[in-house]
């Protein structure tokens, strides 16, 4: 849930009643105008229930997102429900949610709502436990909704006399007084004042966004000018004889009167940055928005004059500033470029730029900041969806979403979106048949991705129809790639040799023509894994130390960690467990950085494995249970492949040898239970306390000044754990781990580690 950065007013009697139709009913939907707070009551009513619901509360924002086939993947990322599979999502999502008890809110569904309602039905058909707040312009009008329009603020009646209200008792008249100070500290209601602000906010008819778009102009007007001007607008609007009710005319005459007091570079950027979808980067804006009346460098001065006059929001990130536009704003945005040409220009900048961002994040995967590259791809996705979609449905652009959908094979693989990136590749394909070089590369692409979700039916078609393109191309590029893979069907399906020779034919073709990048060192790897398997353990270690090398010469991260799987493996296969359960952690606690499934639960089933060998078998059934989850969102569980089965089957019989059916049944089902972090967590060795002694009562935590995520850190201070150290146990980023113990140490008014430590042991049981 994103942090309030202003202050809420009113709404006390809409939030009792949502709450209340909660209480009773599976989904509710938030009804009303642009611009009249659905979002905000939202917001407020998932904050306020967040202790009622066990399995937490969770914010899908749609307004950015234009493709309806994209609704529920976008929720289930949201709800971290990974599938890769290729299965239906909606039928992923009822079976993540089937034993849960969550809160979703699904906001800005008016562009989607048959999508969203078909979803909806979907999953609350299978979860008893789910409920929906949907926020939409219109109902979804589907079974069991109860819709709650939220009206506008309430106002004073102007035809009574309008004394000051020493209560102020009108939600509209202190939204005015409070962001009017915001803009301007002196601002202050009073009773000279008190009957303008009442006449402005019931002239704005209460409407929220209308409001807070006024109250910035204090800045610069007196309150009788912003009425004499909105007055002004508002006639003129009638004039033109606007449709609408009144209160929609209300809500256009501030914001058009809002628009004409922009500059002309704001007002350019305001309409041209309607292009975006989701958030954006200040570079972004200065490519796609500039020219024809504004100049590169005049852009940020008019990003910060729309953050002024509330059309911008803008958040600091780990790489910077975005900005956002509220969906309303971004519609009369839209509707002021001058005509369709001039759209179909910027989303086609806006399609090059999003291009050259995903190439430069291909080239930037291998090298030193593949999680910022990761992050920078992430933070991107709407406005990579929103060029897929342009180059796939506008006239002759499919040959550019070849290219896109092929160049962000490192995202769909690599960060864990098999699923998606074989949509848009399928899509894709299907809509460019042309031999070329950007569908050749889209053929390996998806047969890799086909590879990885277990299905190789559909994989060997693909990679032999890049060869032959590649042949009529007379590239040998793409054949090089096509080869690779291949040889990955025929590492999975047991072909030991045949897979050795493909491996070793790719490689030879990649150096030939120069190549290396993180696909190169899988081919690498996958030769050495093919080693291992056939029991040459010192050509398999050999490889993968060499392999090491160059990926720390360049940074890698990836690959490395599927270097340290096979590590993990020959030394379980040599015999040193100890030394396997170290490489294989390892291999788990990188891949949870990139998402990647694959890479978890490859070693998770090593780990459980060697945890049956070393006398844990509660562990390993744990483990499998775990692992048994995040097969059933990757693909075919371990591939289908005989021997990944052979050493699975061999944990399986000596975990239940150890702990007799019932116990192993009972901790693979406590394992199939977690999620993907607790899992991984598990994975890691961490003791999972909640897990362990979910049975125990719980003990109260003594009274602290610190939240409950900084006590966790005062105790992992206290443990003797450095910030990174901290940060790997919390999977959080050293920066945030920094902040925590710094806000640690200025709350206890401590000036070390070593005072937080005893701090914390005074506190802790029995002692």
């Amino acid at each position: 849930m994103p942090a309030e950065v202003t202050s809420f007013v009113g709404r006390q009697r809409e939030i009792a009643e949502v709450k209340r139709l909660l209480s009773r009913h599976p989904l509710v939907t938030l009804t009303g105008m642009g611009g009249v707070g659905k979002t905000r009551v939202a917001l407020r009513v998932a904050r306020e229930l967040r202790r009622s619901f066990t399995d937490g509360v969770w914010l899908v924002q749609l307004a950015g997102l234009d493709d309806r086939g994209l609704v529920a993947h976008t929720v289930a990322e949201t709800l971290k429900a990974h599938d890769n599979t290729g299965r239906e999502v909606s039928a992923v999502l009822a079976d993540h949610l089937r034993h849960r008890r969550l809160l979703l809110v699904l906001d800005s569904c008016e562009h989607l709502v048959d999508a969203c309602a078909r979803l909806v039905e979907a999953v609350l058909a299978a979860a008893p436990g789910l409920r929906v707040l949907v926020t939409s312009r219109q109902p979804l009008r589907t079974a069991g909704e109860h819709v709650l329009p939220i009206p506008p603020l309430t106002t004073p009646n102007p035809e009574r006399p309008l004394r000051p209200d020493p209560d102020n008792r009108y939600p509209a008249v202190t939204l005015f007084a409070t962001r009017a100070a915001a803009a301007t500290p002196d601002f202050e209601l009073t009773s000279a004042n008190w009957a303008q602000v009442a006449t402005l906010c019931h002239r704005l008819d209460g409407i929220p966004l209308a409001i807070e778009l006024a109250a910035v102009r204090v800045r610069a007007l007196g309150l009788r000018q912003i009425l004499d001007r909105l007055q002004d607008r508002y006639q003129l609007l009638i004039t033109r004889r606007w449709g609408g009710s009144c209160r929609h005319r209300a809500l256009l005459a501030t914001v058009e009167w809002s628009y004409d007091l922009c500059t002309r570079q704001e007002r350019l950027l305001w309409a041209r940055a309607s292009v975006f979808a989701g958030s954006f980067d200040l570079r972004a804006a200065e490519v796609i928005c500039s020219g024809d009346g504004i100049f590169p460098d005049e852009v940020s001065d008019a990003a910060a004059g729309l953050v002024e006059k509330s059309v911008l929001t803008y958040q600091h990130g780990p790489d910077g500033v975005r900005y956002r536009m509220l969906e309303t704003l971004r519609q009369f945005g839209a509707d002021r470029l001058a005509e369709d040409e001039e759209r179909t220009t910027l989303r086609r900048r806006h399609r090059d730029w999003f291009l050259r961002v995903a190439r430069s994040c291909e080239r930037d995967w291998f090298g030193q900041d593949q999680e910022q590259t990761f992050r920078r791809t992430h933070a991107e996705r709407d406005n990579l969806r929103a060029a897929l979609e342009f180059c796939l449905t506008a006239p002759g652009q499919s040959q550019i979403g070849l290219g896109l959908a092929g160049t962000l094979c490192f995202y769909w693989v690599g960060c864990g979106f098999l699923a998606e990136g074989r949509r848009w590749l399928d899509r894709a394909l299907a809509l460019d048949t042309n031999p070329s070089h950007a569908r050749a590369k889209a053929l390996w692409v998806n047969g890799y991705v086909c590879i990885l979700q277990g299905d190789f039916a559909a994989a060997t078609p693909m990679l032999r129809a890049c060869l032959a393109v590649a042949k009529v191309l007379r590239s040998d590029l793409p054949a090089a790639y096509a080869v690779h893979r291949l040889g990955c069907i025929e590492l999975l399906t047991g072909n030991h040799v045949r897979a050795q020779a493909l491996f070793g034919e790719a490689i030879r073709r990649y150096a030939a023509l120069g190549e290396l990048n993180s696909n190169v060192i899988m081919a690498w790897i996958e030769l050495a894994m093919t080693s291992a398997f056939r029991g040459d353990l010192d050509e398999a270690v050999e490889l993968c130390l060499r392999t090491q090398r160059v990926c720390l010469a360049h940074g890698e991260r990836w690959a490395y960690s599927y270097a340290l799987y096979v590590l993990a493996f020959a030394a379980y296969a040599g015999g040193d467990l100890s030394q396997a359960i170290r490489q294989a952690r390892e291999c788990v606690r990188i891949n949870h950085t990139f998402r990647d499934l694959v890479g978890i639960v490859l070693p998770t089933e090593l780990l459980a494995l060697l945890e049956a060998l070393t006398g844990a078998a509660d562990r390993a059934a744990v483990l499998q249970g775990a692992a048994r989850t995040i097969w059933s969102s990757v693909g075919l569980s371990l591939f289908g492949s005989k021997y990944f089965n052979a050493h699975h089957d061999t944990c399986t019989e000596l975990a239940r040898s150890a702990l007799g059916d019932a116990a192993y049944e009972a901790g693979f089902r406590r394992g199939a239970e977690l999620t993907l972090d607790e899992a991984i967590a598990y994975a890691l060795g961490d003791t999972m306390r909640s897990i362990e002694a979910a049975a125990e009562p719980p003990v109260a935590a003594p009274a602290t000044p610190l939240t409950k995520r900084e006590f966790q850190v005062a105790e992992l201070i206290a443990d003797g754990l450095s910030n990174k150290d901290i940060a790997g146990r919390l999977f959080i980023a050293v920066r945030t781990a920094e902040g925590h113990v710094a806000h640690i140490l200025t709350k206890l008014g401590f000036t070390s580690r070593a005072q937080v430590a005893a701090w914390v042991n005074e506190r802790r049981p029995g002692h």
